[in-house]
């Protein structure tokens, strides 16, 4: 089989297992058997770029830059919807739409209210070819390259008898477990927490580079279908056709015919949405059938055919029994309030997020207060208020902590950080094991077998007190010991031999270097090339990596300063770990020096695999001609006022087939 009919084997292939995965839920391979495939396939691609397909499953994993998010005018308008309270409220609302239909029957379809960031997307002969924000609801943000992360947007339609043109318009939310998830690994890097899933979405989906996207865990439901010169009676028969052409939708969705049968799917509901994994905040009501809505109608802001009916917030009181302190791999101390057993969304709550210190001044915490406590998009809820007319006169406030509640060490706040840290980075037992399950992690050096429990049997019993000691482990040293017989032993020693494959960015972010995540530890490794090179970094040199600041360049260039730190990384290069790049130093540079533009549709490849091959060929990708652009790289349907302005700048343009041309031989 030839490199080209290869690649596109291995795209459907990969199409077909990520719609299993993260639409249907029933995935088809394991996890690595994919990885492994994707890597295949990424391979092969950059060995045989004009090969490409437009929809790659490649284009999941982000790495275009976008500096300007360009306005696009919606073809149809995205309106809000009037909001509802009370049955009340929709039993008015029904009654106008009876009238307003003129006595005609109707049906009313429901569905969840997502708490998300809307977003449109237009597809083109069955690919996507844009994705825009709601904006102002005339017009939004193309943020198509970010969209294309999105596992649950379908890059290309599946099924038969797709329109030429048509948009689909859903919700973007970051599931619950996701957004926990993010805000642990924030907090063991030192970053404030984020405020909840929805602005972490809308954020997320407005960052620069669509490699942070594709890292975060964000799900597309769809809920609306328009298509060029067809004529559905029905609103349910678009949800069914979304679903059949690879779209994720609610799976819940309902048509009824009487406000009993409403009431009653609204009272369901608002029991059942704390089971969700993802956070809704009510119902959304609409007419089922699509010609009545013209003949119903609109105000000027809104549909008078739909209705959104909101849930109350999830809010109760309690008392606070008393805070605990718990320290993470970091060292950060962080202040947990153990609460009076209440009943809360669906679940028993008996404790509650603080964050820090600041956070028990803001709140005037008292032992034995009564705490209005609220779960709204966190796994562990949090304190929002403090009832002081019920707190006793003999109340003592809450004082945080001046010693580590593990080994006693005096805590540190260094000036500008809102946290405070334990210093014992070497004898303290919850950084010590953190450290080493950070390492062992997925996202890291992924070893199979080494969960939380094994880490800290390990530790405790003398085996291991750093993240090389793993390598030193043996068949003799483990047999024997609780959980380990002969397989257990042997799965663990294999799963620690394999991650000795794991590329070097993930051994950086293994590490545990306060402030550096995923897409640090990547530039790091790209710029750097190797370990050795990262160790040897003095300050300028780090800060002039891209995407790290000063306080990461400081962070990364006391980690190297700590003798314990290099003799820990020493053994990790001796026992044969990744510790170089590759991809410094087998990069070609012959567009180093050459700025491009890049304009237009191309017939072989996307513009984000274009970008990356001038970058990975040491060009630079700009986003406006100047008169240092050295190319524009236009494709059909190119800007006319870039190719206007790289005329009178006697900017060379180049079409795709001729920029092929000019690096040829080259990838």
């Amino acid at each position: 089989m030839n490199p080209q009919q290869r690649i596109a084997e291995l795209s459907e292939l990969l199409r077909q297992h990520n719609h299993a995965y993260y639409v249907l839920a029933q995935p088809t391979i394991s996890d690595f058997e994919f990885d492994q495939l994707l890597r295949e396939l990424d391979d092969l691609e950059k060995a045989h770029p004009a090969y490409r397909q437009p929809d790659s499953p490649t284009l999941r994993v982000g790495g275009e830059i976008t500096k300007v998010f360009p306005a696009f005018r919606h073809i149809r308008p995205m309106l809000s919807l009037g909001n509802s309270y009370s049955r009340e409220e929709i039993a008015d609302f029904d009654r106008q739409v009876q009238e307003l239909a003129g006595g005609k029957a109707l049906t009313y379809l429901l569905d969840h209210k997502f708490d998300g960031v809307s977003l449109s997307l237009h597809y083109e002969d069955g690919l996507l070819v844009r994705a825009v924000t709601r904006g102002n609801g005339v017009e939004g943000d193309e943020i198509t390259a970010n969209a294309r992360t999105i596992r649950t947007i379908p890059l290309r339609l599946r099924g038969e008898a797709i329109p030429a043109r048509l948009e689909v318009r859903g919700e973007v939310i970051m599931p619950r477990d996701a957004f926990d998830k993010l805000n642990q690994e924030r907090s063991e890097e030192g970053l404030p927490a984020l405020m909840n899933p929805r602005n972490t979405t809308a954020g997320t989906l407005k960052q620069q580079d669509s490699a942070i996207v594709a890292q975060r865990t964000l799900v597309f439901y769809a809920y609306f279908l328009a298509i060029e010169g067809q004529a559905i009676e029905e609103d349910f028969t678009h949800v069914n056709l979304l679903a059949a052409w690879g779209f994720k939708t609610s799976g819940v969705t309902r048509v009824v015919d009487s406000l009993e049968a409403m009431f009653a799917y609204l009272d369901e509901w608002d029991t059942r949405r704390f089971e969700l994994p993802y956070d809704i905040d009510g119902i959304v009501i609409k007419v089922n059938e699509i010609p009545l809505r013209e003949e119903i109608g609109y105000t000027a802001k809104a549909p008078r055919w739909a209705i959104a009916y909101k849930y109350k917030a999830a809010e109760v009181t309690t008392r606070l029994q008393s805070v605990s302190f718990q320290v993470g791999r970091t060292g950060k101390v962080t202040p947990v309030a153990n609460l009076e057993p209440v009943w809360l969304a669906g679940t028993t709550v008996k404790r509650a997020s603080i964050h820090n210190a600041d956070e028990i001044i803001r709140l005037d915490l008292h032992e034995g207060d009564t705490v209005m406590v609220e779960k709204g998009g966190e796994i562990i809820p949090k304190i929002t208020g403090v009832l002081t007319s019920s707190r006793a006169s003999e109340a003592v406030a809450v004082q945080f902590i001046t010693h580590c509640p593990d080994c006693g060490t005096e805590l540190v706040r260094v000036e500008g950080d809102a946290n405070h840290y334990c210093p014992n980075i070497s004898g303290c037992p919850p950084q010590i094991k953190g450290r080493i399950i950070h390492f062992a992690s997925r996202r890291a050096m992924d070893i199979d077998g080494l969960g939380t429990e094994i880490v800290n049997q390990l530790v405790d019993e003398g085996l291991i007190r750093v993240c090389s000691d793993l390598y030193a482990l043996t068949y003799e040293k483990l047999i024997g010991l609780e959980r380990f017989a002969d397989l257990s032993a042997r799965n663990l020693l294999a799963g620690i031999e394999a991650s000795k494959t794991v590329p070097l960015p993930r051994l950086i972010f293994g590490l545990g270097i306060r402030y550096v995540g995923e897409t640090v530890a990547k530039k790091l490794a790209r710029h750097l090339g190797g370990i050795e090179e990262l160790s040897k970094a003095d300050f300028d040199t780090l800060r002039n990596v891209p995407d790290v600041g000063d306080r990461i360049a400081r962070s990364v260039a006391a980690f190297f300063q700590d003798p314990a730190n290099l003799d820990m990384v020493h053994t990790l290069r001796q026992a044969g770990l990744q510790t170089e790049s590759g991809e410094k130093s087998s990069r070609s540079d012959v567009l180093t020096g050459k700025s491009f533009v890049i304009s237009g549709v191309f017939k072989h490849q996307s513009r984000e695999a274009l970008q990356a091959l001038i970058e990975s060929l040491g060009g630079e990708v700009k986003s406006s001609v100047s008169s240092k652009t050295s190319y524009l790289l236009a494709g059909e349907s190119a800007g006319p006022a870039k190719l206007d302005k790289a005329r009178s700048l006697s900017v060379q343009i180049l079409s795709e087939d001729e920029f092929l041309s000019l690096i040829n031989g080259v990838v």
